[in-house]
């Protein structure tokens, strides 16, 4: 049972780490009247516009994890400052932490407390293992809805798609200013996002890399709510399609934004450091 439950929080980790998925679900249609179309530079703007403006983000999630037909579920806790700190504690129904995730712009730190075990690394572990390459932003967009913030915005096509307005990319590259210099291989994605005609939120993200076309990654996000009179995504749905295929399902309570936390990781003396 420790096993398993260790096997299903660790794909938690890398099904939101990974920048190759896509999903079980089809974009619902916002409304049936047809739309004016308009250019991908204008509906850029709107989307920055739109997008959820904070600093912290607090919130409990309810999430159920789907792989090779096994069902779990369990209730994380999510802490978030912008571009800084992305803080999770997991529990099961009973509500005894079990697990402790922290990342930030260089570092995935992870504590297992029923198998005392932690990891203490970077972001080259989880890519050498998924032969792939993520970063704090592309992770912290996905969780809020928001698009890219240090990614190129330019050579987007804009269509009209099933009710909603389309951007599609065939080479999205990271602004040279945030690239690293042991970054040798940046990466570029192939992407596609849909936005809601009437208020221009993300509802659907399609991503993959180039070159790597059995890892893809779709995200839908819906069930939108005002939160501080900004709308957000109370529900996300995910679905990681690689050598097996991975569902995921999050729905969020108890929104907080802009309430200042901490960030307690404190591995135990008798913890046994993996990898």
């Amino acid at each position: 049972m420790n096993k398993r439950f260790t096997k299903y929080i660790s794909f938690f980790i890398v099904a939101f780490l990974v920048l190759t998925m896509i999903s079980c679900r089809s974009p619902k249609s916002i409304i049936k009247a047809s739309i004016k179309e308009q250019g991908s530079e204008y509906l850029f703007t709107q989307l920055k516009k739109n997008e959820l403006k904070y600093e912290w983000l607090t919130a409990k999630v309810n999430i159920e994890y789907i792989e090779e037909d096994k069902k779990t579920n369990f209730v994380a806790q999510i802490r978030l400052r912008k571009d800084s700190v992305i803080w999770m504690s997991f529990s099961p129904a009973l509500g005894i932490e079990v697990a402790r995730l922290m990342i930030t712009n260089d570092s995935v730190k992870f504590i297992n407390r029923v198998n005392k075990t932690y990891f203490l690394g970077d972001y080259k572990f989880v890519n050498d293992f998924l032969k792939t390459n993520i970063d704090f932003d592309v992770f912290q967009s996905f969780l809020t809805g928001n698009d890219f913030q240090f990614y190129e915005k330019a050579k987007f096509k804009a269509s009209v798609d099933n009710h909603q307005y389309k951007l599609a990319t065939t080479s999205r590259h990271k602004l040279k200013e945030f690239i690293k210099k042991s970054d040798e291989n940046p990466v570029v994605f192939i992407q596609n996002i849909w936005l809601d005609p009437e208020n221009f939120k993300i509802t659907v993200v399609k991503i993959k890399e180039i070159e790597k076309e059995n890892k893809k990654l779709e995200a839908y996000y819906n069930n939108f709510k005002l939160i501080d009179k900004q709308l957000f995504p109370i529900d996300i749905a995910f679905k990681v399609s690689a050598e097996i295929d991975i569902f995921i399902d999050i729905n969020f309570s108890k929104i907080v934004l802009n309430k200042s936390k901490r960030f307690p990781f404190k591995v135990p003396e008798k913890y046994e450091k993996i990898y």
